[in-house]
């Protein structure tokens, strides 16, 4: 990007995109889980690669206690920032719920996009390593422990470069496809991969036979 203008952008686009304190574009949010709506199979973390899913899906299990009342609430589409050092990320992430309503632990930032901010932008403009990096490198002290030393309102008092609200939609829409076509792209190489050792198997003898258990039609010496 030179001159707050990116080098690529929609057709129909002109003015440079506008440089603000992050907190102009979101908000922090405080609704914990007090009244019990939410229970620990509604527990949320965050992935690098994935973004904010469910933890018991993801990891197989729920690391939270049997109080979670004083857990964040995550709507669809808020953002949460983790504080949590990841080896390319070491000042933690920052995504948005995609997917249904749920709660993070204590330890996570929540945030709520203003009116006329589209929240999939949020995360699509975090999601380069270098730029989040940058970004969170001057607003967080680490500790002895390598834990983040930062509040939640702290960390939106950086500058971001953000254009007007139609082109983000653009934007984040243009990278949900994408993402999409990763994902799905992703399945079919996954399946590949099964269906190739699985012939690896079969279409080898076994040890102790010289018959392959599954072979071209007309072979059968």
């Amino acid at each position: 990007m030179s001159g707050n203008v990116p080098a690529i952008r929609f057709a129909g686009f002109t003015e440079p995109w506008e440089q603000r304190k992050l907190n102009q574009f979101v908000s922090v949010t405080s609704e914990k889980n007090l009244d019990g709506t939410f229970a620990r199979e509604d527990v949320l973390s965050v992935s690098h690669d994935l973004g904010v899913v469910n933890q018991i899906e993801f990891q197989g299990r729920s690391f939270a206690g049997a109080d979670v009342s004083v857990y964040g609430i995550l709507r669809h589409g808020d953002i949460v920032y983790t504080k949590s050092p990841l080896r390319a990320n070491p000042y933690g992430i920052i995504k948005t719920n995609k997917g249904r309503s749920g709660i993070v632990s204590t330890l996570y930032a929540t945030y709520r996009a203003r009116p006329g901010v589209d929240p999939d932008f949020v995360q699509c403009y975090f999601d380069q390593d270098a730029r989040l990096n940058n970004y969170l490198h001057p607003l967080v002290n680490k500790g002895a422990k390598n834990d983040m030393k930062v509040s939640a309102g702290n960390a939106i008092t950086g500058d971001v470069c953000f254009p007007e609200y139609e082109e983000q939609r653009l934007i984040a829409m243009l990278f949900d496809r994408l993402d999409n076509l990763i994902t799905l792209h992703q399945h079919k190489h996954d399946q590949l991969a099964t269906l190739k050792k699985s012939l690896l198997e079969k279409m080898f003898p076994k040890p102790g036979s010289d018959v392959p258990e599954l072979r071209f039609a007309g072979f059968t010496e």
